[in-house]
């Protein structure tokens, strides 16, 4: 948090959008601070953004609304990246892959909002609808692999699910017990893409 931020200049007329832009970029990165969306205040994302905490209500009625508004923000940025993530090879294995290891290391650097998006109190009192579109990227990428003849583990879905529970399972341990001498998390990636999606160990990891 900047404390010392200077006062803003009032937003010209058709700024609007710009100024909740600001106020939703100024949330996520309290967020991830903060590792908890009921320690955020309405009047901490003003200070941050250097304007009147009024200023703040007039886009979000409430913290709630800030929150879910960060959060989506968040997801469809990660969406994105993801997607460039996978987009740097043709070999279907490699796209999962790397779309896996980026989300590991998404994670990495932003344990706080990563909580927020997945154990947060909001998060257990709102659906998050938003999130479908990671879970039906992620089950397209497996289909692709199963299509292609290089994975066997069964119905997409169901691998899908299998391997994000294991993702996930993995990158929350690390950000709520990070002390803990985890093994690599790339490596365990690799694994989980050959015990639970079939795919053959040289096709995760190819020589050279």
């Amino acid at each position: 948090m900047n404390a010392t931020s200077t006062p803003r200049s009032r937003n010209r007329r058709g700024q609007g959008e710009r100024l909740r832009a600001d106020i939703v970029a100024a949330a996520q990165h309290l967020l991830d601070e903060l590792a908890d969306d009921q320690a955020l205040s309405m009047r901490a994302v003003a200070r941050e953004v250097g304007i009147a905490a009024t200023s703040v209500y007039i886009h979000f009625a409430d913290r709630d609304a800030l929150v879910l508004a960060a959060l989506e923000q968040c997801h469809r940025d990660l969406v994105r990246s993801l997607e460039r993530a996978e987009s740097a090879s043709a070999d279907p294995v490699a796209r999962l892959r790397g779309r896996l290891h980026f989300l590991g290391d998404w994670v990495r650097k932003h344990p706080g909002l990563y909580k927020v998006l997945h154990e947060s109190t909001l998060n257990q009192r709102n659906s998050m609808a938003f999130k479908q579109e990671l879970t039906e990227r992620t089950t397209a990428a497996v289909q692709r692999c199963l299509d292609a003849g290089l994975a066997t583990g069964g119905d997409a879905e169901e691998v899908s699910l299998d391997l994000r529970s294991a993702v996930h399972g993995a990158v929350s341990l690390r950000v709520n017990q990070p002390d803990l001498p985890w093994p690599p998390l790339a490596e365990q990636i690799d694994r989980f893409l050959i015990k639970l999606g079939g795919i053959a160990p040289a096709a995760v990891r190819p020589a050279g």
